[in-house]
């Protein structure tokens, strides 16, 4: 239920909320204080007129007429109204009243309780007490003879409903102020709200949340490499297999590119802000294959995404794709080779040449005993063995014999050596084979395969001229070819890359009668020895 919540929503409750706590504490504390303060202030204010009616010499000398009333009464109903007072009361040291707002009071005994300090002690304070007017704040203070002895008392009072509504006025204000501090919250809440919205281009944080885990899935899911900068230079995200073509494991964010990939030129997209794709680059120590485009807001220029790919694996890819097509083209030919073949047995059978027909069948029947006994039936790779076939068909197209050593024994392959693998090694191997006997008298390819022991191992023999001594070191080297023709010189250069993936070797030797032989191995248990 939380999670359907708007993001506008939980900052203007969770702000609102806080305001509104704030504010009623602050407003309860100011509330308590002025409380506080509005009581001393008006009780000091008692305080201070009762003193200084005690100090008056007139209030004293009327205590020595006969009735001090008919002079103290009318003075304190006057200066009560000058000060705001609600009574002032004047008594005698046995509390009788001279003085009360009230004239019938006048004569009685003062009521409260709260006399004997000044009256005893001659003490001057405050004091809250219900007289017969109600509630109230009273200040006290006793009244000196000249010879200092204590004949009277002053008590001067403000009601305590008028104390409480002075404060109640005050609390309002406050209250007011504090409304105000809460709306103006809430505006800079929805404000705030909607700049976060804003920034987060109108998605709620569960969305980001499920985009982040996207973006981290394809991230890591591509087989391109991937660098993304900011609009100062600083890498933003760069995910794992851009770390293994540049060759570095550390977390590189926020790292400027050129201290990484300085070769990739990003600074180009960021001042013109043009899309480049296919761009040949150096990236880390490998020819890779680059696209760079840059990242647009408010038609401005605030990133560069960088997606680049080993040229090397796009070459293999390509090989691969070719050594398919020629798999292809020799199944075709081996057709085509049949096809004659049963033309030609077609036209003897038309003409009465049964003597010939049969010759040649069972001249075929020979040959394709010879040549698939061993393929059919010590071969159960289908892939091996429909290569093979392949190969045979294009053999016999260029009158060339291939060989399968009536020791070879297959059983099933490994599954880390793949069918695009198995072709791009046999494939180019024995093309390369069928090609060096071309020239020579005796046109014959061999080919062995055994599966025993720990390794997979192919031979491929040839009866051509063998391999020159000072080419054996760089006849699996990248464009190197003894043929001085454009365009060669990849197919055992992709066969040692395969074969060395696979955590094999390939090796190669001339015969003492001519020829040379290619061998190689590959491990069985390849991805058990990676794991460990």
């Amino acid at each position: 239920m939380l999670k359907k919540v708007t993001l506008q929503t939980k900052i203007l409750t969770l702000v609102l909320t806080l305001i509104l706590f704030i504010t009623l504490l602050l407003t309860s504390i100011n509330a308590i204080i002025e409380m506080e303060q509005t009581e001393e202030n008006i009780g000091n204010r008692a305080l201070h007129v009762a003193t200084a009616v005690s100090f008056m010499p007139s209030i004293r000398e009327a205590f020595e007429l006969e009735d001090p009333s008919i002079f103290i009464q009318p003075f304190m109903e006057s200066l009560k109204k000058e000060i705001g007072a609600e009574f002032i009361v004047i008594g005698n040291k046995d509390s009788i009243r001279y003085s009360h707002p009230d004239p019938n009071k006048i004569g009685k005994k003062m009521v409260g309780g709260d006399n004997d300090l000044a009256l005893i002690n001659g003490s001057y304070y405050m004091s809250k007490a219900v007289g017969t007017l109600g509630p109230s704040l009273r200040g006290k203070a006793p009244i000196f003879n000249e010879s200092g002895e204590i004949i009277g008392i002053v008590s001067v009072g403000f009601m305590m409903d008028d104390v409480k509504t002075i404060i109640f006025n005050r609390i309002i204000k406050i209250s007011g102020l504090a409304l105000f501090v809460i709306l103006i919250g809430a505006i800079g809440s929805v404000l705030l709200a909607r700049s976060i919205r804003k920034d987060t281009l109108g998605l709620e944080p569960q969305q980001i949340a499920a985009l982040y885990r996207e973006r981290s899935a394809v991230l890591h899911s591509i087989r391109d490499g991937i660098v993304a900068i900011d609009q100062s230079g600083h890498i933003t995200t760069m995910n794992e297999n851009a770390k293994k073509v540049i060759g570095i494991e550390e977390d590189v964010r926020y790292k400027k590119i050129e201290e990484i990939l300085p070769t990739l030129k990003m600074y180009d997209v960021l001042k013109t802000g043009k899309i480049e794709r296919d761009m040949e680059m150096v990236v880390g120590n490998r020819v890779a294959i680059v696209n760079k485009t840059p990242i647009i807001e408010n038609d401005t220029v605030v990133g560069v995404v960088a997606t680049f790919r080993d040229k090397t694996e796009i070459q293999e890819m390509l090989n691969t794709l070719s050594e398919v097509r020629q798999y292809s083209e020799d199944l075709r030919a081996q057709t085509h080779e049949y096809k004659n073949k049963l033309y030609v047995l077609s036209g003897l059978l038309q003409l009465g040449n049964y003597k010939e027909a049969i010759e040649l069948i069972q001249l075929e029947s020979s040959l394709y005993h010879d040549q698939t006994k061993v393929l059919l039936e010590d071969i159960h790779n289908h892939t091996v063995q429909a290569i093979l076939l392949g190969k045979i068909g294009k053999a016999s197209e260029k009158k060339v014999t291939l060989h399968i050593d009536e020791n070879t024994s297959i059983q099933e392959i490994p599954k880390h050596i793949d069918m695009a693998k198995l072709i791009t090694i046999l494939g180019n191997l024995l093309d390369n084979a069928i090609e060096a006997v071309g020239d020579v008298e005796e046109k014959k390819v061999s080919f062995f395969a055994t599966d025993e022991g720990h390794d997979i191992i192919f031979e491929v023999a040839d009866s051509g001229r063998g391999i020159k001594e000072q080419d054996l070191p760089y006849i699996f080297k990248r464009g190197y070819s003894t043929k001085k023709e454009k365009e060669r010189g990849y197919g055992l250069s992709l066969v040692k890359e395969v074969v060395e993936d696979l955590r094999g070797t390939v090796e190669v030797v001339n015969q003492k009668d001519g020829g040379a032989i290619f061998t190689v191995y590959i491990p069985k248990k390849i991805m058990q020895e990676r794991i460990a």
